[in-house]
């Protein structure tokens, strides 16, 4: 079975996103890339909500390259540019039929909706925030819903110069 590990980068307030979804408050391009690489180079399959992926390909460039992509929609777009596969299944029958295909890390990237299903279906092994120097006020929440109490332990944090901050959980007893 692989490690299903939430990803994801947030305000100190716990938003995601801003109130339109974007995410224009987050650095980019600077001098650390915050673990990006050595994680990224981790990972053998990724899964992100229609949402994610409809913000990832408005994108200069695209960023998930060598990578088998999953995106969860009931709506699938017509064109497909970067050959994801669409997925119109609960994430309880992926992760069993599809994720269990893989050995190492499925990086759940987005969005709350997606990975409060996740959490619900009590299907996320590893949580890994980046806690960003921002405070939004309002947003997408980190998590929004009603799934119980998770209970979760440190693996690891890092700080960074410019005040970043990795915390880095597994859910407690897996």
């Amino acid at each position: 079975m692989p490690t299903i590990i939430y990803q994801v980068a947030m305000s100190l307030d716990g938003y995601i996103a801003d109130v339109d979804g974007g995410v224009d408050w987050l650095p980019e391009g600077g001098a650390d890339d915050y673990g990006y690489q050595e994680f990224y180079a981790g990972v053998v399959a990724l899964v992100m909500g229609r949402r994610t992926y409809d913000q990832a390909i408005s994108f200069d460039q695209w960023l998930f390259t060598g990578k088998p992509i999953y995106v969860f929609t009931s709506n699938p777009p017509e064109d497909n540019p970067h050959d994801v596969r669409f997925v119109q299944s609960d994430p309880a029958d992926f992760v069993r039929d599809v994720a269990s295909q893989y050995e190492g890390m499925v990086w759940l990237l987005g969005g709350a909706n997606l990975a409060e299903q996740f959490r619900r279906d009590d299907l996320i092994d590893e949580y890994m925030l980046h806690v960003m120097p921002t405070i939004l006020g309002r947003g997408v929440p980190l998590f929004g819903g009603d799934a119980p109490h998770t209970a979760l332990e440190l693996v690891a944090t890092r700080a960074f110069d410019d005040g970043v901050v990795m915390l880095h959980y597994r859910r407690a007893g897996a």
